[in-house]
């Protein structure tokens, strides 16, 4: 299996029942910025495989993402035990990123403001 998977592919993983911290690439193909993040975002996975990460296209996986909005790229959604604990745009950078994730594994609960669609896009994720 691949570190970074579709986000298509999340439901049938393997190890969401021991409910891990997922880490969703909300991303376009037409984004430039998106498309060099993608192998970046493969370096991070395959350094944390405690971790699942998915990909998802805002345009191809449309009816995936719902309703969930995307203003800037790439944005990312931190989820875990089917509560959303991070949204946003980050720096497509390895240590920012990396830095998000330490920051976000060691949380206990969610940030403020996170929008209604992600909190419900993590609650089917934790059926």
């Amino acid at each position: 299996m691949s570190a970074v998977i579709p986000v298509a592919q999340l439901h049938a993983h393997p190890r969401l029942g021991a409910h891990p911290l997922i880490v969703i690439a909300l991303c376009a193909e037409w984004c430039g910025t998106c498309r060099e993040f993608r192998p970046v975002l493969a370096r991070i996975a395959a350094a944390h495989p405690e971790i699942v990460f998915a990909w998802a296209d805002i345009e191809d996986d449309a009816e995936i993402a719902g309703d969930i909005e995307v203003e800037s790229f790439p944005t990312l959604a931190l989820i875990r035990n089917g509560e959303p604990l991070y949204f946003g745009a980050t720096l497509p950078l390895e240590n920012v990123v990396t830095k998000l994730l330490r920051a976000v594994a060691d949380a206990r609960t969610g940030m403020a403001g996170i929008p209604d669609e992600v909190a419900h896009f993590a609650a089917q994720l934790g059926r």
